[in-house]
């Protein structure tokens, strides 16, 4: 089957028409701009804090739309303007201590990706069951986004704007990819199936095998997420054990939280001992496993005497391990440490951060930027170093998956600590310098989709909010408020086997990868037989 490109701009046929060179036609010009644009707001309102997760499907329906049938030029700016549209306020969070500049950066730099898929999608088109195409290659970019640069920024995939969605069951059929293809190619789809309605009832003539694929583009991806709901399960299958997540807060939001690191260990060592006292008094039922967040001691245990005295009083007087969050320097590096408190032995075991943050926990390209402004290089006066090794720790006989913060955005960080043989995941965080920002409840959803991802129950300690303990369906059972002290409780269910998403790894991304570049290069082929057979 030879497939040309259409002579007739398809994406006209639902646009309005006007007289060249009038007014309304210079308006009429800028409707795909400003709907693409438009679609990418629709494509952020579908993210937390909102439930709106449905806004994807019509986010990627008009989209679909302002892309089919035009030139890859065309597609690459639409794709700009949609990939601005989601991201800027998406993203607004990273400016808020530090100023519009980096986000706005941040934003520009990460819709380029956007714009790509989009020329690409211009082109797979005009191809049979364009959908499946367009929806893999979106995924590819999404692929692409979370590797380069600077090791990748996954934040933004779709599958983490679906955590109330009827879809998150697929995350445990092929993780995130899987999840988000099946959004996407659903919304895709949704947009044929208007397009070739409205064309029959033009035309007066239905395509049928065009209309089926149309059709299965949307109803496969549902039907699949209802048959994966059998694999979402809050079984214990290794017994149970009853955690305490601690969020100590700190003394006030911003960038000046780092400079009052004593404070912030004796917030949530108070906050360990207010618990051990409630469980003395029979109020609370005692924890096996203690959390702390991410940066709850910045003070060095192992370098201040009187911070390791203070972690180990709350671990002695709590009666069980604690996870505590670390900045600690050794052999002149700096890490950000999740260390094994044993109210006995003490310091016992620990986990280095490996996906650190740039800009944020290192540098890069320190000297170019200093040399541009140096206050951006006493921002981040030294750099964290990579941890090599996955985190488990085995705590009162259950073995804790750590994964610090940034890292729930990455798949395979969260995967390495399962198939290491964490029996719950806990994703110690510090959001402190974004204070009540979105950025809190986006990283809360990772958490939930991670949770169904590989049926595992999620435990989040932050230090200022919002903590929460997640079951292995994603469900939220407990959680706090944001900017103040509190404790949680519970006994939570442990797992050990492995969901399709766990054992399959990579290899459904590998595969939608490969579906998308197979498109493009029969794109590109059909291409290269419509100019010949138009210049015989």
């Amino acid at each position: 089957m030879t497939v040309t490109a259409t002579s007739v701009d398809e994406s006209d046929q639902l646009e309005p028409k006007a007289a060249p060179g009038s007014r309304l036609a210079r308006l009429v010009r800028l409707v795909p701009a400003a709907v693409a644009a438009l679609s990418g707001v629709l494509l952020y309102v579908s993210f937390p804090p909102r439930t709106l997760w449905w806004l994807a499907l019509p986010a990627f329906a008009c989209f679909g739309w302002v892309l089919r049938g035009r030139s890859w030029k065309a597609g690459l700016g639409l794709g700009y303007l949609f990939g601005l549209g989601f991201l800027l306020p998406l993203l607004v969070w990273t400016g808020v201590e530090v100023g519009p500049g980096p986000w706005i950066a941040l934003a520009a730099v990460e819709a380029i990706f956007v714009a790509l898929v989009g020329a690409g999608i211009t082109a797979i088109s005009k191809l049979p069951a364009w959908p499946l195409w367009a929806a893999a290659l979106w995924i590819a970019g999404e692929a692409v986004r979370a590797r380069v640069p600077f090791h990748g920024f996954p934040w933004g995939k779709i599958a983490f704007g679906q955590a109330d969605g009827v879809f998150l069951p697929l995350a445990a059929v092929g993780g995130t990819p899987v999840l988000g293809f099946a959004v996407v190619l659903c919304g895709f789809g949704l947009y044929e199936v208007v397009r070739l309605a409205l064309e029959s009832r033009r035309t007066r003539v239905v395509r049928r095998s065009a209309a089926t694929v149309a059709l299965l583009s949307v109803a496969v991806p549902v039907v699949g997420a209802l048959a994966a709901r059998g694999l979402v399960s809050d079984k214990a299958e290794d017994g149970t054990t009853t955690v305490a997540v601690i969020q100590g807060n700190v003394p006030r939001a911003g960038l000046e939280f780092n400079a009052q690191r004593r404070a912030v260990l004796d917030y949530h060592v108070k906050e360990t001992l207010r618990l051990a006292a409630k469980v003395k008094a029979g109020k609370v039922a005692k924890p096996d496993v203690v959390l702390w967040p991410e940066n709850s001691s910045d003070v060095d245990p192992f370098a201040d005497a009187q911070a390791y005295t203070d972690i180990d009083e709350a671990a002695k007087a709590i009666g069980a391990p604690i996870s505590v969050g670390g900045v600690v320097e050794r052999d002149g590096k700096l890490y950000n440490e999740q260390i094994l408190w044993d109210p006995v032995k003490g310091p016992t075991d620990t986990y280095d951060k490996r996906q650190i943050q740039p800009f944020g926990e290192y540098l890069p390209m320190r000297s170019l930027l200093g040399a541009i402004n140096k206050n951006w290089t006493t921002m981040v006066r030294q750099d964290f170093s990579r941890g090599t090794k996955p985190g488990v720790f085995t705590m009162n006989g259950a073995k804790i998956g750590l994964v610090t913060c940034y890292e729930a955005a990455f798949d395979w960080a969260v995967r390495s600590e399962v198939t290491d043989g964490a029996q719950l995941i806990s994703v110690p965080s510090n959001n402190a310098t974004f204070d009540r920002s979105e950025m809190t409840y986006q990283q809360l959803a990772m958490s939930r989709v991670r949770a169904v991802e590989h049926s595992r129950t999620v435990t989040v300690p932050v230090t200022s909010g919002v903590s929460a303990i997640i079951m292995p369906d994603g469900k939220i059972t407990q959680k706090t408020g944001m900017f103040v002290a509190d404790s949680l409780v519970q006994k939570v269910p442990l797992r050990s086997s492995e969901t399709p998403a766990t054992k399959l790894g990579i290899l459904p991304e590998m595969a939608l990868v490969l579906i998308a570049a197979g498109g493009l290069g029969w794109a590109v082929a059909a291409g290269v037989r419509g100019r010949r057979a138009g210049g015989v």
